[in-house]
């Protein structure tokens, strides 16, 4: 998982086309109008982050993980899932952001590894869109740079989601990589784990020295995405391939230019967000490592060459130009409000009860910010009772000569 090392040479300049039209102009202007609403639903956003976890993860992320894993993930996924239904809210209801879905549709609650093109830093977000669709939004995991464990707030709520937080240096990555993968493989425990083996966002730069990289090593060269870096997703597939229904194979395109995160928080871009699903059954993914690793790098061919053919038509092959595609219907509006209430209804009684109820919740709200900053750093995870106790028990038993 370390990153491509190579150097640069001139000659290599016209291979890269940027997915980035030449206009720098956004979709839509950023009006007064635009930046108090953005302000508002950040704020709205963070303090409801904020009171969900301070007052509800000592409960269900440690003393009820301490009875039974499942049951605390349970409770995480439900109340959680919650909350991350706003950001589609936002996207697409609030932003009017059309979200388009073409190719295979997917059976609902599946236990799948998703993989995607990361084309911008938000990329990740807007798997919330399908994973709503589908019911799995409560148990969608990410595996991630570590550096976004020290986000304040959202890198408590990154803990306490159990995502997989990695310095891409594989020789460090490893062990934890397979330790977290490994309380993952419970079949019973639903699973949407997605990650992105490019290993970081495109851009030009990156895209040179991968190109590079490639032709030094036989490899195909792309010119839309990175080359994939194979060794997280075959252990991803070691750990979980018995375990898994499939794998979504998702392809990621932005109509206008790739937003960031603050233009999807003020809805000045994107236009439209267009992800191409794939579904192939896991017996379908070699099973040895390396015929793993070829087809990956094939799969990112793949998506390379969707990717040129969206540019030059500005839909993805099955659209035929058209609209929704994939099957998938559009969120219901009313849904959405009742959801968005609900959170902000939560977090107003949260926060009435922090300022005005008696001094031993205020205790409470303070020690649970201690527990959860310094769970987050030492990515400390409760063991339950019952499987400490075993453990102890084995490790003291005598051996028998």
């Amino acid at each position: 998982m370390s990153c491509i090392e190579s150097g640069f040479s001139w000659n290599e300049m016209d291979v890269c086309s940027p997915l980035k039209p030449d206009s720098k102009l956004k979709h839509r202007p950023l009006t007064p109008l635009r930046v108090v609403r953005g302000v508002i639903c950040l704020v709205v956003f963070l303090s409801t982050a904020f009171m969900i976890l301070v007052c509800f993860a000592p409960i269900i992320a440690v003393i009820l993980r301490l009875l039974s894993i499942r049951c605390s993930r349970k409770a995480i996924s439900l109340l959680f899932g919650i909350w991350l239904a706003l950001w589609p809210f936002l996207f697409e209801k609030i932003n009017g952001t059309k979200v388009v879905f073409t190719g295979d549709t997917v059976p609902p609650k599946e236990r799948t590894l998703l993989i995607a093109n990361h084309k911008t830093e938000v990329d990740w977000m807007y798997l919330w869109d399908l994973a709503l669709r589908k019911g799995s939004l409560g148990h969608i995991k990410y595996v991630l740079k570590s550096s976004l464990m020290k986000l304040p707030v959202f890198g408590w709520g990154f803990h306490v989601l159990e995502f997989i937080p990695l310095k891409r240096k594989w020789e460090v990555d490893e062990p934890v990589m397979r330790k977290l993968l490994s309380s993952f493989a419970d079949p019973a425990d639903p699973l949407w784990l997605a990650i992105f083996p490019e290993g970081t966002d495109y851009n030009e730069e990156k895209c040179k020295k991968s190109q590079i990289f490639a032709a030094e090593t036989g490899l195909p060269v792309l010119s839309h995405v990175l080359l994939p870096r194979t060794k997280g997703f075959c252990a991803c597939l070691e750990a979980l391939r018995s375990s898994l229904d499939a794998v979504y194979d998702l392809t990621i395109a932005y109509k206008n230019q790739c937003p960031s995160f603050m233009d999807n928080a003020f809805g000045v871009d994107p236009s439209e967000v267009h992800i191409h699903v794939r579904r192939i059954p896991i017996e379908d993914i070699p099973e040895s490592i390396a015929d793993a690793a070829s087809w990956l790098t094939d799969t990112f061919q793949l998506k390379d060459n969707l990717l040129s053919d969206f540019n030059t038509r500005g839909h993805f092959p099955s659209e035929g130009g058209g609209g929704g595609g994939g099957g998938e219907e559009e969120l219901s509006t009313l849904k959405c409000l009742v959801n968005f209430v609900l959170v902000v209804v939560l977090t107003v009684v949260l926060i009435y009860l922090t300022i005005f109820s008696t001094v031993w919740f205020k205790i409470y709200v303070g020690l649970s910010c201690a527990y959860l900053a310094t769970a987050t750093y030492f990515e400390i995870q409760p063991m339950p009772i019952l499987d400490f106790v075993k453990a102890t028990c084995v490790c003291n038993r005598p051996r028998i000569e």
